[in-house]
């Protein structure tokens, strides 16, 4: 009967330990995507500035 307890206490904390884990990493994978879009946000500002700079610095290649 002990025996059977036991297993049943570990089984249950297993399970319950598996859900935290589960929990923290989704919750730090969706951490990971929030922060690249905002670095992809970023970059494509970034690359329309320089475009804008690149075509008016070198307006002779735009054809304008």
């Amino acid at each position: 009967m002990l025996v059977f307890v036991t297993t049943v206490i570990l089984y249950v904390f297993g399970f319950v330990f598996l859900y935290g884990v589960i929990r923290i990493g989704v919750r730090h994978g969706i951490e990971d995507v929030e922060a690249h879009r905002a670095q992809l946000a970023r970059a494509e500002q970034l690359a329309t500035y320089e475009d804008r700079t690149f075509a008016r610095d070198n307006a002779f290649l735009t054809g304008s």
